[in-house]
């Protein structure tokens, strides 16, 4: 008969946290291989079954005496704490199994049976600390040598990872705890919090919150698990370690943060077909969280420095000290103006040099460059931009004008029009990313007619269209809703019908979605312009 290898994980302890195939493992072995405390630990599942247990570092001799004993015809259960697959028993099994020439088709039988892995146990009582991209990393060198480590810690450290330290620390090392600090204290701000968990859901668990400055001074041993935030991580109501999923400090020019934060989207009034009644009321915000808000260090500490350091200083804004500011993604657009379409030489160097080789330029089809690089100082940026002439645009949900060159100025009876469009409603929040396109004579070959708003100047007066989709297969032209309006009623009437779907239209829907929807915008009655042919659904990439 062939035999059975059980590699099983246990989670951290507790019988809550064992699975019902964990469990059922247990009872179909005839042997249970395994660290002593281990065995301890699901005293509670051992029958009639052998026992081989050993201590710490007897991990090869546990393992190969499994694979024996499953080849003699035996099922044997293989156990670890935690996930058997993370710093688990596994691996090794699987080595020894290599080594002995086993093949799956011919060899005993193994089943890896998973379970909850420290990282994910430990967080459970922290909060939330690893909702976006983390990692693990054993500080033991035991196995691999500590230069190895140290890159490792490095690394995660610069992309700003999450990070879950396993075996931190013991009664002989003692000293790799402490460089990690020092490491992750080059690249993130002492005040980063740290959640130390020991004994995770077992009878001496413990459960500290402190920060990257502190974390020392409390106890940290084998049995600790230590957890980092990243650069987005906060603390919570004094217990409670959350990182949101995504950039919660992504900037762009109008606005220091998200339109929302995500516990916003679950608002009444910005997702009104979600999750409340028509009748329930939105929870209000409490006064105190607005304070919060308002008050948010990141945007103290941008109006200090704007208010000190003054133009002299800008080089040191961006270097000194970089590693322990928290540092946010920027993006807006630049362009040389609403009308100029033409870059001079020194706007591109200085952009080159603004954007570096960690950020990023990207052309878009609307005559502008799309900017994003990381920084701590947005104003600063910003600011010389601005004094070489660039026209910044704010990126996201927003009003965004797309205007001919006018045959570079010679037409230029409609500028004044457009620029005031651009000076008044140009980045206004939306519900959705809304491009309107000005073109300066009825030749429209910037394609504005094409756009979710259209105005074409013609024989003195503008023509209105409304409702453009220019992308997928059912893309249309606008509807055209009016001609002739006079240039003096052009930005009023403009402007009420942005308002309008901004104040009507849901989040993320487009605005000729929105036209389709309400049927009227300012009197102007919508008419389908999407064709008639019946065209079936092209996913992107199909």
């Amino acid at each position: 008969m062939k035999g059975k290898l059980l590699i099983i994980g246990f989670g951290p302890g507790s019988y809550d946290h064992i699975t019902e195939r964990a469990k059922q493992a247990f009872q179909e072995s005839d042997c249970i291989v395994g660290y002593k405390t281990y065995v301890e630990l699901i005293q509670g599942l051992i029958t009639d079954q052998k026992i081989i247990s050993t201590g710490m570092s007897e991990e090869v001799s546990r393992a190969q005496a499994a694979v024996k004993l499953a080849e003699e015809g035996q099922t044997v259960a293989v156990i670890s704490s935690g996930d058997a697959g993370v710093y688990g028993m596994s691996g090794l099994v699987y080595e020894v199994l290599v080594e002995r020439g086993w093949k799956e088709s011919t060899g005993v039988t193994v089943e890896v049976i998973p379970g909850i892995s420290a990282i994910n146990s430990c967080a459970s009582l922290l909060g939330a600390p690893v909702m976006h991209d983390a990692c693990t990393i054993s500080l033991s060198d035991h196995l691999t040598p500590w230069k190895l480590i140290e890159k490792r810690i490095q690394a995660a450290a610069e992309a700003d990872f999450v990070i879950a330290f396993y075996n931190p620390k013991s009664g002989r090392r003692t000293r790799q705890i402490v460089e990690a600090q020092r490491i992750l204290l080059q690249h993130r701000s002492p005040e980063t919090p740290v959640g130390l968990v020991k004994s995770a859901y077992r009878e001496r668990e413990e459960v500290i919150i402190t920060n990257l400055a502190e974390m020392l001074n409390h106890d940290i041993g084998m049995l600790t698990t230590v957890i980092v935030g990243n650069s987005q991580t906060f603390l919570y109501d004094d217990n409670k370690l959350i990182t949101p999923r995504g950039y919660q400090r992504k900037y762009t020019l109008n606005t220091e943060k998200q339109r929302l934060k995500p516990h916003e989207r679950l608002r009444k009034e910005n997702e009104p077909w979600a999750l409340q009644d028509e009748e329930e009321e939105a929870l209000p915000i409490a006064s105190t969280d607005k304070k919060a808000v308002a008050m948010d260090s990141l945007a103290l500490a941008t109006e200090a420095l704007s208010l000190v350091a003054g133009e002299q200083a800008e080089p040191v804004l961006e270097t000194q000290h970089r590693s322990n500011r928290m540092e946010s993604i920027l993006e807006f657009g630049v362009s040389p103006g609403i009308v100029n379409k033409k870059f001079t030489s020194k706007q591109l160097l200085t952009l080159a040099e603004i954007v570096g080789d960690d950020g990023e330029m990207e052309y878009t089809p609307h005559h502008y460059i799309k900017v994003s690089l990381s920084t701590a100082t947005p104003e600063v940026i910003t600011s010389r931009l601005e004094r070489e002439g660039f026209l910044l645009l704010p990126a996201g949900d927003v009003l965004q004008i797309k205007a001919c060159d006018f045959c570079d100025g010679e037409k230029h009876d409609s500028i004044p029009y457009v620029e005031q469009l651009q000076e008044e409603l140009g980045g206004m929040s939306l519900p959705k990313e809304l491009k309107l396109g000005f073109n300066g004579c009825g030749m429209a070959c910037y394609g504005g007619v094409q756009e979710d708003i259209g105005i074409v100047f013609r024989k003195g007066k503008f023509d209105l269209f409304l409702g453009g989709k220019p992308l997928s297969r059912t893309a249309h032209s606008a509807q055209p809703v009016m001609e002739g309006v006079e240039p003096e009623d052009l930005v009023n009437l403009v402007t009420a019908v942005i308002e309008e779907y901004k104040e009507k239209g849901h989040p993320n829907e487009r605005f000729f979605k929105f036209f389709k929807r309400v049927q009227s915008v300012q009197g102007f009655k919508h008419k389908d312009m999407a064709p008639v042919i019946e065209l079936e659904p092209a996913p992107c990439g199909d």
